[in-house]
């Protein structure tokens, strides 16, 4: 039986994405692993990026060697929320796709 399968999931892949609210994200990666739908990746913000954070976001980005989470793939969530419980900063959550 896959991780997957074992999982309480609350929805069918591409009803919810999960959005990182990067300013709040410190890298700490806690999402990746913890995801049975290899949704986020690790990469470097990029300066444009960068540029949107608020000044505390700039700061924390800076501290933490500006790695951010990233939903590269969003639309393979269902929604089961181990992103959410295992974000230390809370800077996930799940919203309907639009």
């Amino acid at each position: 039986m896959s991780a997957s399968s074992q999982i309480d999931c609350k929805q069918v892949a591409g009803v919810v994405r999960p959005l990182i609210d990067l300013s709040a994200c410190e890298g700490k990666q806690d999402c990746v692993p913890v995801c049975p739908y290899d949704v986020f990746e690790m990469r470097p913000i990029t300066q444009d990026e960068y540029k949107t954070l608020s000044l505390r976001g700039r700061i924390k980005t800076w501290v933490h060697g500006r790695e951010k989470a990233f939903a590269v793939r969003a639309d393979a969530c269902h929604a089961c929320g181990l992103c959410v419980t295992a974000c230390p900063e809370k800077a996930i959550r799940l919203t309907k796709f639009t």
